[in-house]
């Protein structure tokens, strides 16, 4: 059974750029076009405290389009407002009917602390345990000056995402490679799931310093980075937990990790190479980070000249000339 044909749909995700898109399009795919009939507020003390009269303000208003922003969502409304989603480290969407018999605080309305419902017989509410998660409301044209999101770096899939966009961002940079892909302001969306499976891709060591990284490293970054999050994006996100609902669990790119999570696993791409250590797991400001030590080979702080940038280079500490 699909995901929109399911009495209950449960989105319940690491909050990354894949699994935000996947919430924003199973909410698109039920809500888009409806009028928004009411909203119960049962704890307004999330993240931030949510605007208030959210609920008046946004009865009688029809649901006019989606967009996501780094690991945010806007949900457009008529009248020219939009109301900003962000699910936390915790928090999930809940889609279902609005005439669902549900009791709050069992079952898959615990921890609901928003929920509308529409005059078309929908429902979605906000779960959040942690309630590290937030809603505010927004002029639509000022989507991009909320301070949420008003520092963001581009999209990954903005054709303005190049390898110059970090020759610039990592230009003097000692900071590993790793640590500054997972700043918001330098790219939005990436968090340490897709950081290190795209780092393995473009066989990059995540401890090199950033600004040792020449224009070839960085175009597979960038191609790396891509493939890595539509791939997920197609796959649904990744789902660490298994789910009792009717369509089954909704991710299942935690099944395609290449190293994420495979510490003391063979590596991918060396195939069983007897010289191969495996998969390796690091700590990388308080984030585990996993690589291959032989795939993704180290880079030593020596001066070298890149030829093709004129910038500092490292030079590679094995043979394999890839990951500069």
């Amino acid at each position: 059974m699909s995901v929109m044909a399911a009495l209950y749909s449960v989105f319940s995700v690491m909050p990354e750029l894949p699994e935000v898109e996947t919430v924003m399009r199973g909410m698109m795919g039920r809500l888009l076009g409806e009028r928004i009939h009411a909203i119960v507020v049962r704890r307004p003390d999330l993240r931030w405290p949510l605007p208030p009269g959210l609920g008046q303000a946004l009865k009688g208003r029809t649901i006019e389009s989606f967009r996501r922003r780094g690991k945010y969502i806007f949900i457009r409304v008529s009248r020219g407002q939009s109301v900003l989603l962000h699910l936390g480290m915790s928090g999930r969407v809940m889609l279902d009917d609005a005439d669902s018999t549900l009791e709050v605080g069992e079952g898959k309305l615990r921890h609901e602390h928003v929920a509308f419902t529409t005059e078309g017989g929908q429902r979605f509410g906000l779960v959040d345990p942690r309630r590290f998660g937030a809603l505010d409301l927004v002029e639509t044209e000022a989507e991009d000056r909320h301070p949420l999101v008003a520092a963001m770096g581009p999209e990954p899939f903005d054709p303005a995402f190049t390898a110059d966009t970090f020759l610039k961002a990592f230009a003097g940079r000692r900071s590993p490679v790793k640590v500054m892909l997972l700043d918001q302001r330098i790219v939005a969306g990436l968090g340490n799931i897709y950081v290190c499976e795209a780092l393995f891709r473009a066989r990059i060591h995540p401890e090199t310093p950033a600004g040792l990284l020449g224009r070839p490293a960085l175009k597979r970054l960038v191609v790396a980075i891509r493939a890595v999050l539509q791939e997920a994006i197609d796959a649904g996100g990744s789902s660490l937990r298994d789910y009792v609902q009717p369509d089954g669990e909704l991710g299942y790119f935690q099944h395609a990790w290449r190293v994420y999570g495979r510490a003391g696993q063979p590596c991918p791409a060396c195939k069983g190479d007897p010289g191969c250590p495996g998969v390796a797991q690091i700590t990388q400001a308080g984030r585990s980070t996993f690589f291959c030590p032989q795939h993704q080979p180290a880079v030593d702080n020596g001066p070298a000249v890149s030829v093709d940038t004129g910038h500092r280079q490292g030079r590679i500490s094995r043979k394999s000339k890839n990951s500069a």
